[in-house]
């Protein structure tokens, strides 16, 4: 089944010390399915590799190696984006307190009824409240 993949789980698959099992099942996943990612996502992975490499914490290349791996996954970018997107996403950030990206996510899993694989605690909190299967998570 399709599922909604935020930033954090993403950059889980990048650092060792930050895989666990859940987040390696979570990849293995996408050679059987695809995920669904907002337009924001590539930002929200590339940021922090950049500042990844200018902190020494990796090389230019790994971070390079990691996006091309990225690009070959079962990833589909959602299109949904429009000048009243604010708009679909406030009722997330005010009532849980999201920032707009986290926000982005949760909008994008209930829309397509899509569990959401991701790391982030307050969206871990947010997605029962809305009916949004969370993927990802130690039992």
């Amino acid at each position: 089944m399709p599922f909604v993949l935020d930033a954090s789980m993403t950059m889980s698959w990048c650092f060792e010390d930050e895989k666990t099992q859940e987040t390696e099942a979570i990849l293995r996943e996408l050679a059987f399915t695809h995920a669904e990612v907002p337009a924001l996502w590539p930002y929200e992975v590339t940021n922090p590799l950049a500042s990844s490499v200018r902190r020494g914490r990796m090389s230019y290349t790994q971070a390079e190696n990691f996006l091309q791996r990225l690009g070959r996954l079962a990833i589909r970018i959602d299109d949904q984006n429009d000048p009243y997107t604010g708009l679909k996403l406030l009722p997330f950030i005010s009532q849980y307190g999201l920032t707009a990206y986290d926000a982005a996510y949760l909008e994008l899993a209930k829309r397509k009824r899509l569990p959401l694989a991701t790391l982030d605690k307050h969206l871990v909190a947010a997605a029962p409240l809305e009916g949004v299967f969370l993927l990802g998570q130690k039992p």
